[in-house]
């Protein structure tokens, strides 16, 4: 039997921890990580080729269907967000800011992507439990793909996911009955759609935190994306957007406390 749903990740910033980007910069790290994920049911798989192209088809002037947020001018992530926030999908975001964290704590590869990718899988575990009911259709499990990354082992996540899986670890609160690691697969952003919807989402939370060049951050890409962001009785924290370290824990400017301020 087909899965009853699938989660498209993809992520903005980079996990380095060597000499932080500032304004000004175009070098350096990012200061951070953002981990997003759109979840939908298997049934709209075919549909969300028809919402990528649906997006394009507003921006005549582009000569390529494929979308990357960041190529995109700012009216026209206005229009993608837009979009995207009409479509029977959900939302999740992990967001994790690196300046705070000492670099002797992830000093492995890929160790703070799949750190940060285990509460992805949680709130994504979680949603689909709690969508279960409402979705007959299927075997109850979720099909995650990610969005190819350079120097990424996916068969070393699905090792990770694994041991996860068997620890007794009380803080691991995946629900794993709907996790099928089995089927975790990767594939090129510019050969699926949905990945392309997942990069709009990890771009628009990180446009609210990263400072651009100018030292400037815009929430309104994420905010036009509330609607469809995964909450339970309006707390977003806890589901839709998990910030690590707790943002009272982060210095932020003026223009990222706003971004916080969205979700309270």
């Amino acid at each position: 039997m087909q899965h009853s749903f699938v989660a498209y990740i993809d992520e903005s910033g980079d996990d380095g921890f060597k000499r932080f980007r500032q304004p000004g910069d175009r070098g350096g790290s990012s200061k951070w990580l953002i981990i997003s994920a759109c979840v939908f049911r298997k049934t709209h798989s075919l549909e969300a080729v028809g919402w990528r192209d649906g997006i394009s088809n507003r921006m005549p002037e582009r000569k390529s269907r494929i979308l990357h947020f960041a190529e995109l001018n700012h009216n026209q992530k206005l229009v993608v967000v837009q979009d995207i926030a009409s479509r029977p999908l959900r939302a999740i975001s992990i967001i994790a800011a690196k300046e705070p964290i000492p670099d002797s704590v992830y000093t492995e590869k890929n160790q703070l992507y799949f750190y940060m990718t285990r509460y992805l899988s949680e709130r994504i575990s979680w949603l689909c439990r709690d969508m279960r009911p409402i979705v007959p259709e299927g075997n109850g499990k979720v099909a995650i793909t990610f969005s190819r990354r350079g120097g990424m082992s996916y068969s070393d996540f699905k090792s990770y996911m694994q041991k996860l899986k068997a620890s007794e670890d009380q803080d691991v609160r995946i629900h794993w009955p709907v996790i099928d690691i089995d089927s975790i697969d990767a594939q090129d952003h510019k050969a699926n759609a949905s990945l392309q919807i997942a990069d709009a989402i990890a771009s628009s939370f990180a446009a609210g935190f990263e400072p651009d060049r100018y030292g400037n951050c815009e929430s309104r890409y994420a905010q036009i994306l509330k609607p469809i962001t995964f909450h339970r009785n309006k707390n977003y924290f806890s589901y839709g957007v998990k910030i690590v370290p707790k943002h009272e824990e982060i210095a932020l400017n003026e223009q990222q406390l706003q971004m916080i301020g969205l979700w309270k």
